[in-house]
C-alpha cells in the first residue's frame, strides 16, 4: 500500500476514533443530566431546606455610631419625617425661633413686643415653619432650618413660598409654607 493511502487510512481512523470518543462523552453526559440527584441523596416530600447560617457578604461596610440614628435623651438631635410637618415639641423651642429672629438685623427689633403661635414651630425633616404673632401688624412666617441649637435662617416674611421653600424644603414644609398662602390680611 503507497504511503499516502496509508496516512490516509491512519488519518480517518483518528477521526473515527475522536468522533465516537465525543459522541460517548456526549451520552453519558445527556444521561447524566437526566437523571438527577439519586434518591438518597434527595430531600424527602414535606422537608424544610435549611437556609445558609451566614449573611451574604455586603459591598458596604456596617455602620458605625455616627451614622446611626439618635436614641433619644436630651443631647439627641430630634429626626422628623419629611411628608408631614408636626409639632416640634420643643426641639426647636419658641425662643430659639425668636433668638434667632432678634438677632438678624432688620428682622425683629429687640424691644418689639411679639411671640411665636402656639400652633408652632411645625418640623419636617430639619427644617421648621413658625408664625410670630407682632400686634398692630401682619403675621410674620419664618422657615429656618438646622439643628434646634444652631437654626439657620431661610426667609421670613409674608409670603415664604419662595424658590429656596420650593426647591429645598421638604414636603411638609413646602405644604404649610406655599399651600396655606400667605397670612391672614396680606395681599
Amino acid at each position: 500500500m503507497p504511503a499516502h493511502a496509508r496516512a490516509a487510512r491512519s488519518g480517518a481512523a483518528v477521526i473515527t476514533a475522536a468522533v465516537r470518543a465525543g459522541a460517548a462523552a456526549f451520552a453519558v453526559a445527556a444521561l447524566a443530566s437526566g437523571c438527577g440527584l439519586p434518591p438518597e441523596l434527595r430531600d424527602p416530600p414535606g422537608s424544610v431546606v435549611p437556609s445558609p447560617k451566614t449573611a451574604p457578604p455586603t459591598d458596604s461596610p456596617p455602620p458605625v455610631a455616627s451614622d446611626l440614628p439618635p436614641t433619644g435623651g436630651p443631647s439627641a438631635t430630634p429626626t422628623f419625617g419629611e411628608t408631614t410637618a408636626v409639632l416640634c415639641h420643643g426641639q426647636p423651642s419658641a425662643t430659639q425661633v425668636m433668638a434667632l429672629l432678634r438677632n438678624t438685623s432688620g428682622m425683629l427689633p429687640r424691644g418689639e413686643t411679639a411671640e411665636v403661635r402656639s400652633d408652632t414651630p411645625l418640623c419636617a425633616g430639619s427644617w421648621q415653619y413658625s408664625v410670630i404673632v407682632v400686634p398692630d401688624r401682619d403675621p410674620l412666617l419664618v422657615v429656618t432650618r438646622g439643628a434646634p441649637g444652631s437654626l439657620t435662617l431661610v426667609t421670613a416674611g409674608t409670603n415664604v413660598c419662595n424658590i429656596p421653600v420650593r426647591t429645598s424644603a421638604p414636603v411638609g414644609i413646602r405644604t404649610v409654607a406655599c399651600e396655606a398662602g400667605p397670612a391672614p390680611g396680606t395681599v
